[in-house]
């Protein structure tokens, strides 16, 4: 099912939470709200819900309106099921029971609902487990259950409220797998909020990056690391540095460095000549043949090192990662591959 929100707004107390959020979510899609703590995400996916009114604004569930001015469908009857931290599962009902529960909640019969809720166990498959308790089953799988009971209970969309985020990290990148795995096998549009940019990028289709109850942009994980449209965006995404710099042409003036702007795809035009703003990512940069440098900073982060270079005329250093070990206050020399010009 798609999901439409249009100048969508809510406050509380005078303050807005939801400040005018556009979206269109496509049917099947795995999109992904991401931002710090605050910023309106929780607030969004109650309105989606149901959990909340909208004070301005509309929002569509295919092509059914369910929340606008003088409607406000129930969210028992928007077929939507929500994941939250907790996974809120019946300790003293099987994991069998706890999937049938939403669908014999809405009428259905107990042999109906059982039916359905052993389909959607297959689909997360847990079928091995139905005759289980939640206490004997992993973090994992009790998420995988909160998922099959949203499908028996017909939710067409599901939404995750940082499901992650009480899982250990070694636990969180398996269930991120198990999420992805979840998604291609049911097909449901799925709509997941989280502080973690790092399970965003995991997972989403699309990942809009909210802030202060706005979307500031909304793109595929790859163009908003690569192409962020302000230098908000550029810093909450990844590694970084945003520096003052000369646009000439097909060229970017940094400091002491020139280097080729990085094109736009789909956009061939060069930049207007005139200062401008640039983002360098580790991947911009190279370490040695190019200007002199001091590391201020260098830790290792499994695999590879990262660093913070210091080079005389930029405002700030360069953010630099190498194979070899690299130690603070080591001399070296960097050289720019190019850069990003925001727009």
């Amino acid at each position: 099912m798609s999901v439409t929100i249009q100048a969508a707004k809510k406050s509380f107390g005078g303050a807005p939470a939801i400040d005018g959020v556009d979206a269109e979510i496509g049917p099947g899609e795995f999109f992904v709200v991401l931002g710090p703590s605050g910023c309106g995400k929780s607030t969004l996916l109650r309105l989606i819900a149901g959990l909340e009114t909208l004070d301005e604004g509309h929002i569509a569930l295919g092509d059914r309106p369910v929340s606008g001015p003088g409607l406000h469908v129930a969210p028992e009857d928007r077929k939507v099921g929500v994941v939250f931290q907790s996974y809120a599962l019946w300790p003293h009902m099987s994991v069998l029971d706890n999937v049938a529960f939403p669908a014999e909640a809405q009428g259905a019969s107990r042999r109906a609902a059982r039916e359905a809720a052993r389909r959607q166990l297959e689909t997360v498959d847990l079928a091995a487990h139905a005759d289980r308790h939640p206490a004997a089953l992993s973090g994992g799988q009790r998420q995988r259950v909160a998922l099959a009971r949203c499908l028996a209970g017909g939710a067409e969309t599901v939404l995750m409220d940082e499901p992650l985020a009480n899982l250990d990290p070694h636990l969180r990148n398996r269930m991120e797998e198990e999420l992805a795995d979840f998604h291609a096998r049911s097909g449901v549009t799925t709509i997941y909020i989280t502080h973690d940019q790092r399970e965003a990028m995991a997972l989403a289709t699309r990942v809009a990056v909210m802030g202060q109850g706005r979307f500031l942009q909304v793109a595929s994980p790859q163009e908003l690391h690569d192409r962020p449209i302000s230098e908000e965006v550029a810093r909450f995404i990844g590694r970084a540095a945003v520096l003052d710099a000369l646009a000439e042409g097909d060229s970017v003036r940094i400091g002491p460095f020139t280097v080729p702007a990085l094109p736009n795809p789909g956009d061939a035009s060069p930049a207007a000549p005139g200062p401008g703003r640039v983002v360098v990512r580790p991947g911009d940069v190279r370490l040695g043949g190019g200007m002199p440098a001091r590391l201020s900073s260098a830790f290792y982060r499994g695999g590879q090192w990262e660093g913070l270079a210091e080079v005389a005329g930029l405002t700030e250093p360069l953010p630099v990662t190498s194979d070899r070990p690299i130690r603070a206050g080591e001399a070296l020399e960097v050289a720019l591959r190019g850069a990003w010009l925001l727009p």
